[in-house]
């Protein structure tokens, strides 16, 4: 995972959407030509499906929010800032009928909080503080309606999201709520090991290193399972992106 780069606005107001953003809204697909060959046909070829679905079955909700999943996936492979806006705006409208279909898809809103988190990414600017909230409002609304859908989703960007966003009043950041949020997603969902990285990452920032070096170990005994139960083209680029931090984070806590 790239360091995270703070963008600064003329008042030298950090963004939320500068820091952190890769990890809140999704693994980066960089320096892994092979992985990112197979990824890339993958979400081209569920795109393409989830399209023609949505013109099909209008009425269906989650179709909808399904090509809103499939444009935020397609989105974070593509290179030019102007056709990632337009797919992600894309998934938005997607998820947006969805929800006026069934105001209560918790996929719905998680999505529709990714794709508008990634145009706030793109956008960085004072357009993008009014974004915020919105991501923040999707988040919750899926945690109420299914606190379990991706593997504890919904917490796990709620935390990240109050972890790296600037504080109160300029924006949402709250190292409080992010803990609770953080270590919420690793209740639900222990042996993701998204979950525990941000966690463990979380702690190490905040100094306090036995904590950090507890969920290491918590993460090499679920190793193994996660290897097992999370396969196929679809993870790849997550396992570059966890095992890559993970040996980071280890060598972080041994150094101090």
């Amino acid at each position: 995972m790239r360091p995270c780069v703070q963008h600064t606005l003329g008042l030298t107001l950090l963004l939320l959407i500068g820091c952190g953003s890769a990890r809140l809204w999704g693994a980066e697909t960089s320096g892994h030509p092979a992985a990112i060959t197979n990824v890339v046909a993958l979400a081209e070829a569920n795109l393409a499906t989830a399209r023609k679905r949505a013109t099909v079955e209008t009425t269906n909700s989650t179709v909808a929010w399904e090509l809103g999943r499939a444009c935020f996936t397609a989105g974070k492979l593509l290179k030019d800032p102007a056709a990632q806006e337009k797919i992600y705006t894309e998934g938005v409208a997607a998820c947006r009928h969805s929800l006026s279909l069934d105001p209560k898809s918790a996929p719905a809103h998680y999505y529709l909080g990714m794709n508008i988190g990634r145009i706030a990414d793109l956008k960085r600017n004072l357009a993008a503080f009014s974004m915020v909230k919105e991501v923040e409002r999707a988040f919750q609304q899926a945690t109420k309606l299914d606190e379990m859908f991706a593997h504890g989703g919904p917490d796990r960007n709620l935390g990240l999201l109050y972890w790296h966003a600037p504080g109160w009043p300029v924006s949402v950041g709250n190292k409080k709520l992010s803990r609770k949020h953080l270590e919420r997603a690793v209740k639900l969902a222990p042996d993701y090991p998204e979950n525990r990285l941000n966690l463990a990452e979380a702690y190490q920032e905040w100094r306090e290193k036995p904590l950090a070096q507890q969920e290491l170990a918590a993460l090499q005994t679920i190793w193994p399972r996660a290897k097992t139960n999370l396969t196929g083209i679809e993870w790849e680029m997550d396992w570059v992106d966890w095992e890559n931090r993970r040996a980071k984070l280890g060598n972080t806590l041994k150094a101090k």
